[in-house]
């Protein structure tokens, strides 16, 4: 995983990690080309060991430009949430993967959703009126 320096800004930093995508390749060019490759090299008379490691070292190269890769980010909660915040949005995240289960699910997570929006604004407007205060 890499790690994303933000440096004196205060904030946190960032976790990255690259996936690639192996669904999207471009099947045929990466085939085309290999079939070219493997031809010139078997011409050369090399050993099985060397076409293989040749093989291989070609395949990593070429992974770069035929799979397309995506940067994956961790969201971050903020520095001002309270465990009582973060604990509802746990809860609303398993009711979510549960709704599909049945009705009593959907108005479970309705119920959460509805205590975690009322939480945070609370929350957001006392952090509000303390800024305003201090100027």
């Amino acid at each position: 995983m890499l790690e994303v320096e933000w440096g004196k800004s205060g904030c946190k930093p960032q976790v990255e990690s690259a996936v690639l995508g192996y669904n999207n390749t471009d099947v045929l060019g990466l085939q085309t080309f290999l079939r070219d490759k493997f031809a010139v090299w078997a011409s050369n008379r090399s050993c099985v060991k060397e076409i293989w490691n040749n093989l291989k070292d070609l395949v990593y190269e070429r992974m770069e430009h035929f799979v397309p890769r995506k940067i994956l980010r961790k969201n971050l909660d903020p520095d001002y949430y309270n465990k009582e915040i973060k604990r509802l949005k746990s809860k609303v995240r398993k009711a979510y993967n549960r709704r599909k289960l049945g009705v009593h699910y959907v108005e479970e997570l309705k119920q959460i959703s509805k205590q975690l929006l009322a939480k945070k604004s609370a929350q957001g407007a006392f952090l509000k009126s303390i800024l305003s205060k201090e100027g």
